[in-house]
This record gives structure tokens, C-alpha cells and sequence, in this order.
């Protein structure tokens, strides 16, 4: 074990992130532990309040973020001031990710539907990073030699080409294999070749006058969220909590 941590995350300079990911997913864990036992008014633990104003962890988040983004800027690769201020770059990325659904819809959604975006932004997030921790790097520029590197124009077209992959995976509505197709192009190409879903930009521009097409893309988009919806929120719900119920509005049943 100490053999392959020197090989292939000292020695190649990746223990700052490393540090940042460990750091990023321990934070997130703790603090959904605190939110859920302050929900259930259990634990010594309580909202944070100035003033009568609720100070959310988005805040302090922030302020990590911009001491350990500037901190690890200005230090060397290797060395204690890189592992710490990667350490303290990931505990910021923690807190703000935790609460990334009250960033995009600014209001308090923690609890609601809404706020599962955060903890889906953040699974994502520690994937992405983990992958990159594993030697994969965007648009599949880890699978070319050193001879092949040395070729800018090559590169370019590499790139180029891994990138229109994930654009058109993009723009049939399939977000997240765009967003794992800039680490691995293979699962980009994927979402490239298949139908788009139905609600998708392709759809709509392509799809309008080809109601065989449609029909093909409605019933696949429907058999898979029927497939994914229950375990994808089963998931949501044991790491993050589940949300509050919806309540209905007065005067209506």
C-alpha cells in the first residue's frame, strides 16, 4: 500500500488532491450528520445565528474556498502549505457544495425536493475528482503517448473531437454522461450515438418531423426514469436525509 501511494500519488505530485477529496467527502459526511441531528433536535448541536439572522454553512464554506484556492496558488506543489491549504480548499468545497440547491435557486430549499441537486452536485463532484485522482484527465488526453503529445495539432484534434462528443451528449439531454464524458470519452461517445431525450434540444430541432423517432424517444426516456427514479432517490435520501413532505396549500385538498 505505502509502495503504490508513493508511486502514483506522491511522487506524481497528486497528494494535495488527494488530501482535497478526502477533506471534500469527510466534511460533506459530518455535516450532514449535524443538519440531520439538528433536524431531529437531537445532540448538543443548533443553527447558527447572528442577530436573529441564520448564518447557513454556505458562508464559512466561502470563505475556505478562497483561503485554500489563493493559499494553494501561491504555494508549491509539494510541501506542507500545499496539503494544508488543499485540505482547507476541500473542507470549503464541502460546505458550499452541501448546500449548492440554495446557491441556484436562492432560497432555502435544503429540505425540499429542490435540495437533492446538492447532494447529487456533490456525488458527482467526488467521481469526477476520484477519477482524476486515477490518472484520467478531460477529453481523453491520458490515452496519448508522449510522441502524440508532442503533436499540438494532433492534441488539438484529440481534444476537439472529445469535446463535440460530450457537446452532443450535452444537447440531448444527457447531462451527466457530458459531464463524466469530458473525463472518459468512451461514455461521452455513448451519449452521442443514442437517442436524445424527448425534452432534449436534439429532440426538439431534430426530432419534430420524425414522430417515429419521437415516440421511440419518449418511450425509452420513460422506461428509464421508471427504471432509476426509485433507487436514485433511495440513495439521495440515505446520504443526505429525506426532504420534508409537501405540504398542500390552505384551501386546497
Amino acid at each position: 500500500m505505502g509502495h503504490w501511494l508513493q508511486r502514483n500519488i506522491i511522487e506524481p505530485g497528486k497528494l494535495p488532491l488527494l488530501l482535497a477529496l478526502a477533506s471534500f467527502v469527510l466534511t460533506f459526511v459530518i455535516t450532514r450528520v449535524i443538519v440531520r441531528l439538528i433536524r431531529a433536535g437531537k445532540g448538543p448541536f443548533g443553527n447558527v445565528k447572528a442577530g436573529g439572522l441564520h448564518i447557513h454553512h454556505v458562508v464559512p464554506g466561502v470563505v475556505l474556498t478562497v483561503i485554500g484556492g489563493f493559499g494553494a496558488v501561491a504555494s508549491y506543489r509539494h510541501g506542507f502549505g500545499a496539503a494544508l491549504f488543499a485540505v482547507v480548499f476541500g473542507m470549503g468545497a464541502g460546505l458550499v457544495l452541501d448546500e449548492f440547491a440554495l446557491i441556484l435557486h436562492l432560497d432555502d430549499v435544503y429540505w425540499s425536493e429542490q435540495g437533492r441537486k446538492s447532494v447529487e452536485v456533490v456525488l458527482v463532484t467526488a467521481a469526477l475528482v476520484g477519477l482524476v485522482l486515477g490518472g484520467f484527465l478531460p477529453f481523453g488526453v491520458n490515452d496519448m503517448t508522449q510522441e502524440e503529445l508532442q503533436d499540438r495539432g494532433g492534441v488539438i484534434v484529440s481534444v476537439a473531437v472529445n469535446f463535440l462528443f460530450a457537446l452532443l451528449a450535452l444537447s440531448k439531454g444527457k447531462a451527466r454522461m457530458a459531464i463524466f464524458g469530458v473525463i472518459v470519452p468512451f461514455v461521452a461517445l455513448i451519449g452521442a450515438v443514442r437517442l436524445a431525450r424527448p425534452v432534449s434540444p436534439w429532440a426538439k430541432r431534430f426530432y419534430q418531423h420524425r414522430p417515429r423517432a419521437r415516440a421511440r424517444s419518449m418511450l425509452r426516456a420513460y422506461h428509464h426514469d421508471r427504471r432509476w427514479f426509485g433507487p436514485r432517490r433511495k440513495l439521495q435520501d440515505w446520504i443526505g436525509g429525506k426532504p420534508d413532505p409537501v405540504r398542500p396549500l390552505p384551501g386546497r385538498r
